[in-house]
């Protein structure tokens, strides 16, 4: 289930082949480490009596989901305006390892449905009869290790696109496609909301 999860086109993915088109497979590798963070970070969060005040209220979860729509589209805007992918990556911008992680950690708390996965999905493989704690740990380092593996995958597969990408106009416009996707998704997050 998590792995089905995790390879459906989300703005993870998109975020961790935009990293590598731009910066290099390395580099791409410290945002999926961002990324399987703040999955970390969240199911922590989804443990505490935080998730629960956010499964039980539609106004914390309606906040959550307007602040996650925001960054979402304000990471599509971003990369719109960016200049097309750089062949030689060492004369491009290039963003620090702390910036990237710190991406790749945000963007983990920008969708909701992660949140509600925890709340609902994990806890059907918790034996009540045993300890809780543990058997989350467990499952949540689980989950870290499938989404590093996925997101190794679609980088390293964008990574072979890069030298298509990065002739001529073509890295401009996969800029473009890439920030409209981020856009939909953030308005595609705020749909059931009106």
């Amino acid at each position: 289930m998590a792995v089905i999860t995790l390879l459906s086109p989300g703005p993870g993915v998109l975020k961790s082949v935009t990293n590598s088109l731009n910066y290099g497979l390395r580099r791409a590798m410290i945002g999926v480490a961002g990324l399987a963070t703040g999955v970390f970070c969240v199911a922590a969060l989804c443990a505490t009596s935080l998730g629960a005040l956010l499964a039980a209220s539609p106004a914390m979860f309606w906040l959550v989901r307007i602040a996650g729509a925001a960054y979402l589209v304000y990471l599509g805007i971003k990369l719109w305006r960016a200049a097309g992918l750089a062949v030689n990556r060492e004369s491009g911008q290039m963003k620090s390892h702390r910036a990237l992680f710190v991406e790749g950690w945000l963007l983990q708390f920008s969708n909701p449905n992660g949140i509600f996965f925890f709340l609902s999905v994990l806890p059907q493989f918790i034996d009540h009869h045993s300890r809780y704690l543990p058997q989350l740990t467990l499952l949540v380092l689980t989950f870290c290790g499938l989404l590093i593996l996925v997101h190794s995958g679609y980088a390293g597969f964008a990574g072979q696109l890069q030298r298509w990408a990065g002739q001529g106009r073509s890295g401009q416009w996969l800029n473009r496609l890439g920030g409209l996707v981020f856009i939909l998704f953030g308005v595609l997050l705020l749909k059931p909301m009106f």
